[in-house]
């Protein structure tokens, strides 16, 4: 079993986007998978999010990882999450059970 785990908490705003300051308008996410045994996978990326219709403005002082998250996998969509995570699992699956390695001669 994989344990997932999504930070993202650096985002870019915009300083003033019409009544509301400092809008978070890109999240720079990193997912990460640790197995039952240890071996890890991480990938990196961005998300942009739509800010045209804001309904629950939240000020990034109260905002939360946990609604970040939830932000940036709603963008993504449920298909592009589970390639990510898919992704993660295949490094983990090459840790385990490499197909090759490099090896320096003597």
């Amino acid at each position: 079993m994989i344990t997932y785990t999504w930070n993202c908490k650096t985002v870019d705003v915009y300083p003033v986007d019409g009544e509301h300051t400092d809008v978070v308008y890109n999240v720079h996410w990193i997912v990460s998978g640790i197995s039952d045994d240890f071996y890890e996978g991480r990938i990196i990326g961005t998300e942009m999010l739509n800010t045209s219709d804001i309904t629950e403005f939240i000020p990034i002082q109260d905002l939360t990882n946990e609604q970040v998250v939830e932000w940036t996998k709603g963008a993504m969509g449920p298909e592009k999450v589970a390639d990510i995570e898919a992704g993660i699992a295949m490094q983990i699956e090459e840790a385990t059970d490499p197909k090759t390695i490099t090896m320096t001669i003597g």
